[in-house]
């Protein structure tokens, strides 16, 4: 880590320049904390009844199949908000106080409940506001051709033109939204949680730690994919430790990012 912070505008905390070494330092420490407080049963216990009712609804409804894949991409929107009681639980380890799960809820109940609920707002109107773009694009290429059925699903993706267009363009919208949910969140919600601050001056912080180190955040940004989907892969059982360990690396990398 840089030891020169970005100065910072008026009374906003510093911003320091991180590397590569902070992200692999993050990712180990989110890893200690993972063992020492693992929290995958508390993943399990939300993650697959959510994707349970979304398959469920599905089976009996069609229409909902092309905002399937959407959905569950969309649902790491979501993540910072769910992560809050990791951030919370990794803060004590920091501070060497009790960190039992008892503590997990603690920040909707103190100084940062009404900017977490500020924050996870603004990433719900995110989260519409992607679905929506996703039924739109649906609506515009695949559905021109038929609608989307689960029989022939990804022969309509992958053998017609406007299938590919689909995915194509999906996939780039997919980016911007993950883009700016990034700068967004990626230092606003764990800094909630650290120190009393509103919802604008998380905000501020994050876009400016972000966009003072974007191809450090960039890499990270790539890690955090492929730890998504090895962990998606054997049928989102392995989401149960890639997202407690990506909650207390967050939180481990906004201490580095951020003048506490």
């Amino acid at each position: 880590m840089s030891s020169i912070p970005v100065a910072p505008r008026s009374s906003a905390p510093a911003i320091h320049r991180i590397t590569g070494r902070d992200l692999d330092w993050a990712l180990a420490e989110g890893w200690k904390d993972f063992n020492a407080k693992r929290g995958d049963i508390l993943v399990l216990a939300v993650l697959y009844p959510v994707l349970g009712l979304l398959t469920a609804a599905i089976a009996l409804n069609d229409r909902l199949l092309p905002v399937f894949f959407p959905l569950v991409a969309g649902l790491s929107v979501m993540g910072p908000a769910v992560a809050a009681g990791f951030y919370e639980i990794a803060r004590r380890r920091d501070l060497g106080i009790s960190s039992s799960y008892r503590h997990f809820f603690d920040p909707l109940n103190g100084r940062s409940r009404t900017p977490l609920v500020m924050l996870t707002l603004m990433s719900l109107v995110f989260f519409a506001a992607w679905i929506g773009a996703a039924w739109v694009i649906y609506e515009l290429t695949l559905a021109r051709v038929g609608p989307m059925t689960i029989a022939g699903g990804f022969e309509q993706l992958f053998s017609t033109r406007e299938g590919w267009t689909m995915v194509l363009v999906g996939n780039a919208v997919g980016a911007v939204f993950a883009v700016l949910t990034v700068f967004l969140t990626l230092v606003s919600f764990p800094m909630v949680v650290d120190k009393p601050v509103d919802a604008g001056t998380a905000v501020g912080t994050s876009i400016r730690a972000v966009g003072a180190n974007l191809p450090t955040v960039a890499s990270w940004g790539v890690r955090v994919a492929v730890l998504l989907v090895l962990g998606a892969l054997p049928l989102f059982v392995g989401l149960a430790v890639v997202l407690p360990v990506l909650g207390y690396a967050t939180w481990h990398l906004y201490t580095r990012m951020v003048e506490r």
